[in-house]
């Protein structure tokens, strides 16, 4: 029988607790945490079967991702992250697949969609040079999938038919470059999410692929392959959701025990902290309904070959951007009634507010995503996007 990988997230809650302020000040995941971690494959929740992984469909993998960014954002933020990446494995071949990550395979990664660098195209693979940035993860993954613009083998740029840069993704161990430590930020912190250069790098073309590339395993994880963005979205809009929980979870311990410098009436019995908390109690669970029907109807659509999969997706984007805007303005909510409390990290609501606010400005949370929605629901011209 397949591990529960739920309630396995339930288990490790304390120990992400425990570690809260090394998270935090060392800027990444306990060694020993990210090891146990990636030993119930929490970092590849989409792996294929076939690659030993659990190939979770996306609902079970929110919860997952849910469970752990209510304790901590970062350790829920290198779930969505690795498991968005590694994903991908399954467009590369069984072998190279073998190659990349061992037999049987473990399968760690991070990466980047950017292309910040370059592939020149050379006999039997990729010359790769460049350096990309916010790779989450990095110190406990063991590859790198990495998106270039391509170049022909005189160096000249090498274009589509609509005369856009034509790109190639391409999977590299982390010890091939050298790794920049400059993750200093508001929040986020745990995510170490540095830099990498890569100089003259010799990657074999079957150790690439093209974004849109179609899958070497059935499934509807990896088919229609336009669609794995948004299955990796959807985790991204968990994490945010967790968050938006725990900081929800933090508020309700101070309300209920303190009061603040000028009062001792507690907050719990002022009657615009009653009616913040049951606003953002509506707010986060609308949100949360909301994604989990979107993207249900999404993948019940993949599933079954339903005609109507472009009209769900798109319906599942607007969720998962609209749920990740809505657990910022929760912690906002949340942060503002609590006064000076807040500001404190005794308290807890601080992390949240400053995770949620670094979180959120991924692509996945960012307004141009209601647009694009707009665009296609009103039949205007859409506007191209890497991530479209």
């Amino acid at each position: 029988m397949p591990a529960d990988l739920v309630a396995i997230a339930e288990s490790l809650v304390p120990e992400i607790r425990a570690n809260l302020e090394r998270i935090d000040t060392e800027c990444r995941l306990p060694t020993e945490l990210a090891a146990k971690m990636a030993r119930h494959n929490l970092f590849g929740l989409y792996v294929p079967k076939a690659l030993s992984g659990p190939e979770l469909d996306p609902l079970t993998a929110f919860r997952v991702v849910e469970t752990i960014g209510r304790t901590d954002g970062s350790a829920g933020w290198c779930v969505f992250n690795g498991t968005a990446l590694t994903a991908a494995v399954a467009r590369l071949a069984p072998d190279a697949a073998l190659e990349l990550f061992g037999d049987p395979p473990e399968i760690l990664g991070s990466g980047s969609a950017r292309p910040e660098g370059t592939a020149t195209v050379a006999e039997g693979g990729y010359i790769i040079n460049g350096r990309w940035n916010y790779l989450s993860g990095i110190d406990h993954s063991t590859t790198l999938f990495l998106n270039c613009r391509l170049l022909d083998a005189n160096g000249a740029p090498m274009l589509n038919n609509d005369g856009s840069p034509q790109m190639r993704t391409v999977v590299v161990p982390v010890a091939s470059g050298t790794v920049i430590d400059n993750w200093t930020t508001l929040g986020m912190r745990g995510t170490a999410s540095n830099d990498c250069e890569y100089v003259n790098v010799f990657v074999p073309a079957h150790h690439t692929y093209a974004r849109g590339d179609s899958a070497y395993y059935d499934g509807p994880l990896y088919n229609p392959p336009q669609n794995s963005l948004l299955l990796s979205w959807t985790l991204s809009a968990a994490n945010a959701l967790g968050m938006a929980r725990g900081a929800l979870d933090a508020f309700h311990n101070l309300a209920t025990g303190a009061g603040s410098t000028n009062s001792p009436t507690l907050l719990r019995d002022r009657a615009y902290v009653q009616i913040a908390v049951g606003e953002c109690e509506a707010i986060h669970d609308a949100a949360r309904t909301f994604v989990m029907d979107a993207v249900g109807g999404m993948w019940d659509a993949q599933v079954n070959g339903l005609p109507d999969l472009a009209d769900r997706a798109l319906r599942a984007r607007l969720a998962v951007t609209h749920a990740i805007r809505r657990s910022v303005d929760v912690v906002d909510r949340l942060f503002n009634v609590a006064g000076t409390n807040a500001i404190h990290r005794a308290t807890g609501i601080e992390r949240f507010f400053r995770d949620l606010h670094a979180g959120g400005q991924h692509i996945s949370g960012l307004p141009n995503n209601y647009e694009y929605a707009g665009q296609v629901m009103l039949g205007a011209n859409v506007t191209p996007s890497l991530y479209t």
